[in-house]
C-alpha cells in the first residue's frame, strides 16, 4: 500500500470549484486512524517520537520507511481512547496533516494537494476553518496546511535516503515476534551489534550527517516495544538480533 494513502479513502485533489464552500471544524478527535496499528514517521520526529512510541522499519511502495507502533493487530490503535483522544504528549506528523495529503497527479509529473472528503468534521455550513475565501481564493488555513504539506514532502524524501542507507549498510534485519494469536510479519529494526561494528568510513559518513544520532534514537525507543505488546495482549517475547526482552513544524506537537 501506498503508506501517504493509509487513511485516507476519498482523497481528491483540492480545487476551488469543487470545494469553494467547504470549511473544516478541527477537533481533537483521531477517530480516523482507529483501524491501523501503524503510521509512517519522519526522521525529524524521531526525537520528539522516541520516548513514547517503538519506532521500527517496514517495506512500503516508496521502500523501506520508518514507522510508530500503535497497536500489535492489524485493525488495533492502542493510543486512541474511547472517545478518540490521542493517549501520547506527541502526536505523529502524519496523523496531524490528515485529512490533507500530496499525492501524485495522474500524468504523475507533479504533487497535488488532495484531501479525503470522507472526513466527517467537513460542511458547508462555515464551521471551522473555510478552505477558501468568499473570492474563491485560498484561505490562510489552507495556504498554512499548503506549506506544512510541502514541509512534510521535503523530509519524506530525507528520511527515504536514511533508509536507503541503513539498507547499503546491512543495518536492518527482520524483528521476530512470538505471542498469543499475534504474527508480526515485514518488521525491521536496526541491529546492535553490526551497528557498533560498523566500518570507520561508514560511521564516520553517519556521523557528519548527524544519522547516527537518528540510529541511536531508533534503538532507545525499541524499550517501548514491550508496552506496546503488553498494551496488546499482556505478554510476549520479541527477539530483536541478539537480543530478546520480554513484556507482561513537522516535528511539531500542535496539529
Amino acid at each position: 500500500m501506498d503508506s501517504q494513502l493509509l487513511i485516507h479513502e476519498m482523497a481528491v485533489p483540492v480545487s476551488a470549484e469543487r470545494h469553494g464552500d467547504w470549511s473544516l471544524k478541527t477537533a481533537n478527535d483521531f477517530g480516523f486512524c482507529a483501524s491501523v496499528n501503524s503510521v509512517p514517521l519522519m526522521t525529524v520526529e524521531f526525537f520528539n517520537a522516541a520516548s513514547e512510541y517503538a519506532i521500527v522499519f517496514s517495506e512500503t511502495d516508496e521502500g523501506v520507511m520508518p514507522s510508530v507502533m500503535l497497536g500489535l493487530d492489524r485493525d488495533e490503535n492502542r493510543y486512541l481512547s474511547d472517545v478518540g483522544g490521542w493517549q501520547a504528549r506527541y502526536v505523529p506528523a502524519f496523523v496531524r496533516r490528515y485529512p490533507f495529503v500530496y499525492s501524485l497527479s495522474d500524468d504523475g509529473r507533479k504533487f497535488e494537494l488532495c484531501v479525503d472528503e470522507s472526513f466527517p468534521h467537513f460542511n458547508i455550513e462555515g464551521r471551522g476553518e473555510r478552505l477558501f475565501t468568499s473570492d474563491k481564493n485560498p484561505s490562510p488555513y489552507l495556504g498554512r496546511m499548503l506549506r506544512f504539506l510541502e514541509q512534510y514532502q521535503l523530509e519524506f524524501e530525507r528520511t527515504r535516503s536514511f533508509c536507503d542507507k541503513l539498507l547499503a549498510f546491512g543495518l536492518l534485519e527482520p524483528i521476530c515476534a512470538e505471542a498469543e494469536h499475534v504474527s508480526l510479519d515485514g518488521l525491521m529494526a536496526v541491529n546492535r551489534d553490526k551497528a557498533r561494528s560498523l566500518a570507520a568510513d561508514k560511521l564516520s559518513e553517519l556521523a557528519r550527517s548527524d544519522e547516527f544520532g537518528l540510529l541511536q534514537l531508533h534503538l532507545h525507543s525499541m524499550r517501548n516495544f514491550p508496552a506496546v505488546i503488553e498494551n496488546s495482549i499482556g505478554k510476549a517475547l520479541v527477539s530483536l538480533g541478539h537480543a530478546s526482552v520480554r513484556g507482561s513544524e513537522v516535528a511539531s506537537s500542535g496539529r
